[in-house]
């Protein structure tokens, strides 16, 4: 896929944070494909911004597995690789699990979460899968933000759009039931039951299955 014509190119002042923000999204999202080679000079263009934090940016998604660098050769976008994946949702189910055991989720976040559960549902019905990605994430961030724990934000931003490159599939074929599961995990915050909450916190991360065809 060639890079992107129509985007329109964000301000010189761009951080460094945002330049990374918007590759891997293009990533987890699929407009870059598993595969493809990225060349800094025209993703620099793209985003209009210099190549230096472009360069950065393409290190850290290394880090996180999202892309494999060959130093002098090239940087391409990693294939969906089923250990990877496995491994990586494991540490966010984990994650997850101790921000809803650990959170004191209000009646606002309560709220909060039936209105990212509805654009989820909205997105599905019109078939717009970055949009019902983008609702998942803010629905599942609700109680992480609750409990405040930086270490457990700084992995979930690690390891997480690892797992969402998975899920985009989940979402196409059967993102009704993730739907049917927000809906259970909002009843059981709402009731004050930490030990079903969780339950299907760790059944919800744990039911994306990756086999060795996703290699």
């Amino acid at each position: 896929m060639p890079i992107p014509q129509q985007v329109p190119g964000v301000d010189r002042s761009l951080l460094r944070d945002d330049v990374f923000r918007r590759l891997r999204d293009a990533i987890v999202d699929g407009t870059f494909e598993p595969g493809e080679q990225l060349r800094d000079a025209e993703l620099a263009e793209w985003l209009g911004v210099s190549r230096t934090p472009v360069r950065e940016a393409l290190l850290r998604l290394g880090a996180s597995g999202l892309v494999v660098a060959k130093p002098g050769r090239s940087t391409t976008v990693s294939t969906i690789d089923a250990k990877a994946v496995r491994d990586a949702r494991d540490v966010v189910a984990a994650m997850h699990l101790l921000a809803v055991q650990g959170a004191a989720v209000d009646e606002t976040d309560i709220e909060r979460m039936r209105e990212a559960n509805q654009r989820f549902a909205e997105a599905l019905d019109a078939g717009d899968i970055p949009a019902a990605m983008d609702a998942d994430e803010a629905f599942h961030r609700i109680p992480v933000a609750a409990l405040g724990n930086t270490a457990i934000e700084s992995v979930l931003d690690q390891f997480g759009p690892v797992v969402r490159r998975a899920e985009r599939v989940r979402f196409i074929e059967h993102g009704r039931e993730s739907l049917e599961r927000h809906e259970r995990l909002i009843a059981l915050l709402a009731a004050g039951d930490t030990a079903g909450a969780s339950n299907l916190t760790f059944e919800t991360w744990h039911s994306l299955v990756v086999d060795a065809a996703s290699d």
